[in-house]
């Protein structure tokens, strides 16, 4: 059977709904649009607006309950920190509450009442006129209470509690400041209540969660749904639209455990950054012809991949040009200040050569994934992982539960590419990190995940590697990741392994700008003038995009955050440079898009070392060198070093690398020379395995072999095939090596390896 009436787009649910909720309040409220489009019903009401409000550092103060006068209002749904809340108040406090009276439409009636909230950081508790309804605990995930049983005509008093203690190592705060001020990489709070909150009419059985599962190769897509309430005696039907024309239905019998629906699809269209088609959809619970429950929702037809070391979208290789998100705003902090502002910030991404984003530090509302579904927008999921004390295991069970709902809610967004739940996490979170990886695949196994982005990586099997690398050097940051994708299976002992599997740079760049007489910070030395910076965001973006083992980039940031002033855009939104130049550089073709790598490895190869480092079974070198300026000639062959020193590699001071310091090395520069036989063999390939910290220059018999700006963590290979073959003479050769510090731990050690079959 086939339900005949016209469809009813999702435009019209959210207008219908729309004017529900103004005929409910006496003005329209803010951020009065939808909350969430994949999952709209036409009975809704928005409770946004003026909240009686209070706040207090007692957790176990409960008089609010039975106060009849609270001492301020709020803006809901602003936290108090926003200025948009009408209270802009950023001191620490521990518990708010809020309050207001609601009343259900006399029209709803044999309906069951949901309360929503969207998101309230940390811990919320719910009341009905006095009523405990129960507690949520994590400042990021919706929150859904049922209320049918205690709504009444006349009207009901809601009581919402949040507690949020920043300090207490118990909840993960993303970017929110743990001190008073904001610093560093830390910003203005978000306490209690940030996203919309609303009632909702669902039928008696209701359509609870559903995940939608596109199947391009076959033309068609499953729903799988999950109801609550009894279900005997009824049916689900799926009826599909496109451009409002019936484009496929089914109709099944329903099962409380998962209703699956097969639909297949004419015409066929696929959603793609160029063309973000989008179908709409319903999906309606009937006992007969009697509609029981309804939802409009929307999907695109596309197809994620992971073949070897591609990242394939819809069969292409398609570079990712994301940007860093943080989705933080100048009068809302974690809330966009409206709808329109949210697409504004996509398509002022896209207007600088973006084609995506790395949500960073936060989980974004519906209504972004929705702009992105509709712009045809990339975007990689994230939680807010800092803050959390991760060596306490009071912390697991909030992370984990809160991740089970973030997936729930975001996973049917075609715009979504992957999930990311941790970001430069340290080891205390390997556990942790590996349990929510495990759940999140289950949850969604349509979606490559990453266990966390940059620092220390904990999964065995990840679907998605990548590093975090701010070098300001174009040509530095180029060389150091030019053979990221070499897996020619490098001798072990170097702990080196080439990436075989999809690899980017989760984070680069974050060139600062800051205007005469301003304040703030970003990576590196900041550019002195306009021209400076165009050249630096050139060589940095040429270097990932003529990389074609990167599938992408991302740049820190797409706008000034605070004090953090390394944006594209500014604060507030307006252009710091030419945004034209700046999309021309940013557009340009990857060779990752020309030139993809291949899916097969390298075949083995047979290794020689004529040059061991300290790790290698031969090793350690013994080198002549030097804390002091050498006279000019000292890379040569014939210079004379008999009053150098002579030391064993490594050479350094370096956190977590003492086992491998043969000689102490602690001053802001070290030249070294070592010999070594080469017996003529002709070979394929040459390399330097080569821990450097900080910038680096080799030599062979007075010839420059490499240069390098920057610095690494550990040893890693850099191909010198092409120079080295001038240079390097049967019998006796010399290597010479410049290292110079400026900060942090310092390293060198090298060894030059030929490969042959």
């Amino acid at each position: 059977m086939i339900i005949t009436d016209l469809p009813l787009s999702l435009a019209g649910l959210i207008a219908a709904a729309l004017t529900a909720a103004v005929a409910f309040a006496q003005a329209p409220p803010p951020r009065p649009e939808h909350p969430d489009p994949q999952c709209a019903r036409e009975q809704w009401l928005n409770l946004n607006g003026r909240w009686e409000f209070a706040e207090t550092d007692d957790p176990a103060d409960e008089s609010f309950l039975t106060r009849a006068d609270w001492p301020e209002q709020i803006v809901v749904p602003f936290c108090r920190e926003a200025q948009l809340s009408g209270l802009g108040r950023t001191g620490f406090v521990r518990c708010v509450w809020y309050r207001r009276r609601i009343a259900v439409p006399r029209d709803w009636a044999g309906r069951r009442v949901l309360l929503h909230i969207g998101a309230c950081d940390w811990q919320t508790t719910v009341w009905i006129d006095g009523l405990k309804l129960g507690t949520h605990t994590g400042g990021n995930a919706p929150i859904t209470f049922e209320i049918t049983d205690q709504v009444r005509n006349g009207g009901n008093t809601l009581t919402i509690r949040a507690f949020d203690d920043t300090r207490s190592g118990l909840q993960q705060l993303g970017k929110q400041s743990d001190r008073p001020e904001s610093y560093g990489i830390l910003y203005t709070r978000t306490t209690g209540i940030w996203q919309t909150v609303w009632l909702e009419a669902v039928g008696t059985t209701y359509i609870r969660h559903f995940a939608i599962l596109p199947d391009p190769d076959a033309g068609r897509v499953l729903f799988s749904s999950e109801l609550e309430g009894p279900t005997e005696g009824l049916e689900l039907l799926v009826e599909v639209f496109a451009d409002g024309e019936q484009a496929g239905y089914e109709r099944r019998p329903a099962s409380p455990r998962g209703t699956l629906c097969v639909v297949p699809l004419s015409p066929r269209r696929l959603w793609w950054v160029d063309d973000p088609f989008l179908y709409t959809a319903r999906l309606t619970l009937l006992r007969g012809a009697e509609v029981v429950d309804r939802v409009a929702t929307y999907f695109g037809l596309r197809k994620i991949e992971i073949q070897g070391r591609k990242f394939l979208i819809n069969g292409q290789p398609l570079f990712q040009r994301l940007v860093l998100d943080q989705g933080f705003y100048p009068d809302g902090i974690w809330t966009a200040p409206s709808d329109a502002a949210l697409r504004r910030d996509i398509e002022l991404s896209k207007a600088a050569g973006f084609n995506g984003a790395r949500l960073h530090q936060k989980v974004f509302e519906p209504r972004f994934h929705y702009w992105a579904d509709r712009l045809g927008y990339l975007t990689w999921g994230e939680g807010p992982s800092f803050g959390a004390d991760y060596g306490d295991p009071a912390v697991n069970l909030p992370i984990v539960d809160e991740w089970t709902q973030i997936v729930l809610r975001d996973r049917n967004h075609p715009s979504l590419i992957g999930w990311c739940p941790f970001n430069e996490t340290p080891p205390q979170a390997a556990w942790l990190q590996n349990v929510v990886y495990e759940q999140v695949r289950a949850l969604d196994p349509t979606r490559p995940l990453i266990d966390s982005s940059g620092w220390y990586k904990s999964h065995p099997d990840p679907d998605v590697d990548c590093r975090h690398d701010y070098n300001q050097d174009g040509a530095a940051l180029a060389a150091r990741w030019a053979n990221i994708g070499d897996d020619r299976r490098f001798p072990a002992q170097y702990g080196y392994r080439g990436i075989d599997r999809p690899f980017f740079l989760s984070e680069f760049g974050g060139i600062g700008w800051i205007p005469e007489g301003q304040q703030g910070w970003g990576y590196g030395n900041n550019p002195r003038t306009l021209e400076e910076f165009y050249a630096r965001y050139d060589s940095l973006t040429a270097a990932l995009l003529g990389n074609r083992f990167m599938f992408g980039f991302c740049y820190t940031q797409l706008t000034d955050v605070e004090q953090e002033r390394n944006g594209i855009y500014f604060y507030d939104r307006t252009p710091k440079f030419d945004v034209a130049r700046i999309r021309a550089l940013t557009a340009r073709p990857a060779a990752y898009e020309q030139n993809p790598p291949e899916v097969s490895l390298p075949a083995p190869v047979a290794w020689r070392i004529l040059l061991p480092a300290a790790v290698d079974p031969g090793g350690p070198t013994t080198w002549h060198y030097t804390l002091k300026q050498p006279a000019e000639g000292w890379p040569a062959p014939g210079f004379r070093d008999g009053e150098w020193e002579t030391g064993a590699a490594g050479f350094g001071r370096k956190e977590g690398w003492e086992a491998r310091i043969g000689t102490p090395w602690t001053t802001s520069d070290i030249w070294l020379r070592g010999w070594f036989e080469y017996d003529g063999t002709p070979f394929e390939a040459a390399f330097v395995m080569l821990h450097f910290d900080n910038a680096t220059t080799i030599y062979l018999n007075g010839g420059e072999l490499l240069s390098l700006k920057g610095w690494n963590d550990a040893y890693a290979p850099f191909e010198v095939t092409r120079v080295i073959r001038p240079l390097l003479k049967p019998g006796r050769n010399l290597i010479a090596v410049h290292t110079h510090q400026d900060t942090g731990g310092q390293f060198i050690d090298l060894a030059l390896l030929l490969a042959g079959r």
